[in-house]
């Protein structure tokens, strides 16, 4: 679908240079001379790389529709993750330095989210939060003010984060997968 360069928003998700990008930051500008333009921040799906561009409201771009599937995670092979179709049973494999940081966040049966544009996939969405046991964590050194201060912990996964004093090893917690952060304990 054709839009004109003044309609771009954040995350539209375009065909630019050959490549599918995602609008990140669009700043309307109207200049005292010249016409206006949208300085729009552009980052690209598949390589992660950004680039600053402006579209006068004149251009044309292609917006992409990007079909969203959901899939079944089941195991870990080699470098690859296993995924399954949930309607049509199909197994799809992605590298696993193609969902990044947070495959250490998968757990076996999770349903996730694969953007795919023309049957091949650009994306993997987590679900933005996940119940894991603590391994190991610190001890609470004396004196510590429990309102500023957090302290090391590895979870079940081998993933690092910080969490506050009160929190011990073999307690469930709930992670942000997205800022790979503490948010509380779990229920």
């Amino acid at each position: 679908m054709k839009i004109n360069g003044n309609e771009i928003k954040p995350g539209n998700v375009i065909e630019h240079n050959g490549g599918l990008w995602v609008a990140v930051k669009c700043n309307a500008v109207k200049p005292g001379k010249g016409g206006a333009f949208n300085q729009v921040e552009l980052k690209n799906l598949i390589d992660g790389t950004k680039l600053n561009e402006r579209f006068r409201s004149s251009e044309t771009v292609e917006r992409v529709r990007l079909e969203q599937k959901d899939f079944q995670y089941l195991y870990e092979q080699d470098d690859a993750l296993v995924f399954m179709d949930t309607e049509t049973y199909e197994q799809l494999e992605l590298q696993k330095d193609f969902v990044g940081d947070r495959a250490a966040f998968l757990q076996d049966g999770m349903m996730v989210t694969v953007e795919m544009h023309e049957e091949k996939p650009i994306g993997v969405t987590l679900p933005d939060q996940v119940v894991l046991q603590i391994a190991e964590a610190d001890p609470v050194v004396k004196g510590q003010t429990a309102a500023s201060s957090y302290k090391p912990a590895v979870l079940e996964n081998g993933v690092r984060i910080m969490v506050p004093p009160f929190i011990e090893s073999g307690e469930k917690v709930l992670v942000d997968t997205n800022e790979i952060a503490y948010i509380r304990r779990a229920d």
